[in-house]
């Protein structure tokens, strides 16, 4: 799937994201500054997050509520070591059926399951942005 989106649309991409992806673990691919976070808080509002909702960038996860799910968002940008992702438990949050959110994933690339869903997104000289689900 490749989706173009204005900031405005995030919501109906969001939607479009949680309706289409096979597995509920998804790894988001940007340069710093393109949207990453961004998205990832449209996508938890939609699942029903009540919550204030930010970036893991300190704690390297955040843990909401939705609607009836749990969801899991990581920021791994400040590892410097996947056994730092070890020390907090990484893998005994993929063995939950929840959404869990990636971001800065190949610092942990040999952590990962195989049934995830990459998502890269890049920024265009418009200001749009193109999404890219694998």
């Amino acid at each position: 799937m490749v989706l173009t989106y204005t900031l405005q649309e995030l919501p109906k991409v969001a939607k479009e994201l949680i309706t289409n992806v096979p597995t509920k673990t998804l790894l988001f691919n940007a340069e710093m500054g393109v949207g990453k976070t961004t998205l990832i808080k449209e996508i938890c509002k939609q699942l029903g997050v009540e919550d204030t909702i930010s970036s893991p960038t300190y704690s390297l996860v955040n843990e909401y509520q939705g609607n009836g799910s749990l969801i899991y968002h990581f920021d791994f940008y400040r590892i410097l070591h996947e056994e730092e992702a070890y020390d907090i438990g990484f893998e005994e949050y993929l063995d939950e059926k929840n959404w869990i959110f990636i971001e800065w994933p190949e610092k942990v690339h040999r952590l990962l399951p195989e049934n995830c869903v990459k998502i890269n997104i890049k920024l265009q000289n418009d200001g749009k942005r193109i999404l890219l689900m694998e």
